[in-house]
């Protein structure tokens, strides 16, 4: 294992993770991390440097997403066999100081091109402020006390009427937790039901921060491979058919965009039976769905109490939010309850108040409806732009849903240099090898949609992009 010369500066006005980032790039660039060296895990890398472990996590999470790491799993995390020292070097010394990769949001607006953003120029906030002043003026002492460990009962009680009517989930609002995101969500799972060491299936390609804050609570996690009908369940059972958690996203897969077929899913549900497993289902983005009939969750399909369903509210409103919600078995709601006993837990009840009134009042269903014909016709903004400027160069993988496209190109350059060159013009544009633990054939790009406003401004940031690919 490669070690880190690391000593980050705590009177920086650079944060402490974006100070890790820096160095372990300027590492690479100058040849002392090569192609293939390992470099420390984040809890060793933690205690070494005195910090957090959350900043370690998140610089790591931040140089895999832009194809500088490579996690493989418990053999550890490395520099990516794809990187070329040389092609940092020349980008790191070409903007002295910025960042080649993936831009941070700024107050100024969304990133072109932007994954997993809700269009915020079409959140209700005139409605939003209105809701959350009724709720201050009726604020009382008791509602400055610490909040619900799991979540306001209003908003329980609103969200499982909710599941039961559009996604066909029964539960009782006993079940549900509010969290402050599904990573969150996540380490509540592994704190209750699993034990450090474990083993888990999670999609090839998938979700990097999901699979990092697994990885952070010590489960083994085994990459089983996503094709046209979803996670290949025969294949995760030869792999490691003794795991004791698979976390999918069956609707929408993250990122391809595929559906788990049924014969898939009641494979997948009868494995979990059998070995007394967990399936933790995603559901990150269901309510976007433009052509075909909805699928039925996999929590709607089990009978037998092995399923977590996860949602998040910052797809649907706005990342500000921070909610999500977790359905838990009813028979392990004492479990998770002594869990947020112990460990403290709680999201600010003013924003839980007006959700729920935002459910309540209807305003929930008409949003959503809204920004369903609103995706479909950005999402052929850019479906047409793509094609008038790229021709046969490109194709688009055909999605019946979701918030991004995802292209793939007949260059002979690899994504993740491609996604480079973007960034490099300011395009938040994403390697699809770079969600992959391991080596892989897989290659294309991701491109968010919801925040293209108009086919011209399609046509803009198309032609920057092409700009950027043959320069």
């Amino acid at each position: 294992m490669h070690r880190l010369e690391l000593s980050p500066d705590r009177f920086s006005t650079t944060p402490l993770h974006r100070q890790l980032y820096h160095r372990v790039r300027d590492a690479i660039a100058g040849g002392r991390l090569k192609p293939g060296d390992r470099v420390p895990s984040i809890r060793s890398l933690a205690s070494e440097l005195n910090l957090s472990r959350g900043t370690v996590e998140l610089a790591y999470q931040t140089l895999a997403s832009e194809g500088y790491l490579l996690s493989r799993g418990a053999a550890g995390t490395v520099v990516s066999p794809q990187i070329i020292p040389a092609r940092v070097a020349r980008a790191t010394a070409s903007r002295p100081g910025a960042d080649v990769a993936i831009a941070e949001p700024t107050p100024t607006g969304p990133q072109p091109f932007q994954l997993g953003l809700p269009a915020l120029d079409a959140v209700p906030t005139r409605l939003w402020q209105r809701l959350m002043t009724r709720r201050l003026r009726a604020m009382d002492v008791a509602a400055l006390d610490y909040p619900d460990r799991q979540g306001k009962p209003e908003l329980r009680n609103a969200l499982a009427a909710y599941l039961g009517v559009s996604r066909g989930i029964a539960c009782d609002p006993d079940q549900i937790i509010i969290t402050a995101g599904y990573c969150e969500a996540l380490t509540l799972v592994c704190r209750t039901l699993l034990q450090t060491g474990d083993r888990g299936w999670f999609e090839e390609p998938g979700y990097f921060q999901a699979r990092a804050t697994l990885q952070a609570a010590g489960i083994a996690l085994t990459p089983v491979e996503v094709d046209a009908q979803g996670l290949n369940v025969e294949r995760a059972r030869r792999q490691a058919g003794y795991a004791r958690v698979a976390v999918v996203t069956p609707t929408h897969q993250s990122p391809t965009g595929v559906s788990l077929s049924l014969p898939r899913r009641l494979a997948l549900l009868e494995w979990a039976r059998e070995n007394k497993a967990w399936i933790i289902e995603d559901d990150y983005d269901s309510e976007y769905r433009y052509h075909g009939r909805p699928l039925p969750p996999l929590k709607s399909l089990d009978h037998d109490g092995r399923v977590l369903y996860a949602g998040t509210l910052s797809k649907v409103l706005f990342p500000g939010i921070r909610l999500a919600y977790l359905v838990v078995p009813r028979a392990e709601i004492t479990r998770f309850q002594d869990v947020l006993q112990r460990y403290g837990h709680g999201c600010p009840e003013l924003s839980q108040a007006a959700l729920a009134d935002f459910i309540e009042q209807g305003h929930f269903a008409r949003h959503l409806k809204r920004m369903r014909a609103l995706y479909a016709q950005r999402r052929e903004y850019l479906q047409k732009a793509l094609a008038a400027r790229f021709g046969d160069r490109l194709r688009i993988d055909s999605q019946a849903g979701g918030m991004h496209l995802l292209v793939r190109l007949d260059d002979e350059d690899s994504d993740v240099e491609l996604a480079e060159r973007a960034q490099r013009q300011g395009l938040n544009i994403q390697a699809l090898s770079t969600w992959c633990a391991g080596p892989t054939a897989q290659s294309g790009l991701l491109l968010g949609f919801t925040n293209i406003v108009s086919a011209n401004e399609a046509g803009r940031l198309v032609d920057s992009l092409k700009q950027a690919f043959d320069g």
